[in-house]
């Protein structure tokens, strides 16, 4: 993922258009630090994402991600979650009008999902990540 702290996340929100979608980004940005524990945070121009890990592959590439982010899009809402460990089918079987793409959860409006099964899966991933990867102390 790109660095952080490219700008406010408030400003990044008060651009997100149609209203529709900025009222979707608003909600989620409240979902996500409630089940994150964490604040919002830009990484880059267009992803709010929420915590941080490390990692490190076995071929000596590195850096750091958010343990769950999404980014308001004009068609959808795009959810970048760690495809082994957050997709979950069973949690996708019973979370409504959705598609998948490697990592990606894209969702048209969040009134088509059952929010608690969305919370479910950023939960799901955030707990796996953190198990994976370990905070470094």
């Amino acid at each position: 993922m790109a660095s952080t702290q490219i700008g406010p996340v408030e400003t990044f929100l008060a651009s997100v258009e149609p209203p529709e979608r900025q009222a979707d980004a608003r909600a989620l940005c409240a979902i996500l630090g409630e089940v994150s524990g964490e604040p919002p945070t830009m990484w880059g121009t267009s992803i709010i994402g929420f915590g941080r890990y490390h990692y490190r592959y076995a071929s000596g590439h590195e850096g750091d991600a958010a343990l769950v982010s999404f980014a308001p899009r004009k068609t959808s809402l795009v959810f970048y979650l760690a495809p082994e460990e957050g997709l979950k089918d069973d949690l996708l079987a019973r979370l409504g009008k959705h598609r998948t793409g490697k990592g990606c959860l894209y969702v048209n409006r969040l009134s088509d999902v059952d929010v608690e099964v969305l919370k479910d899966l950023f939960a799901s991933t955030i707990e796996a990540l953190k198990a994976r990867y370990p905070a470094e102390r």
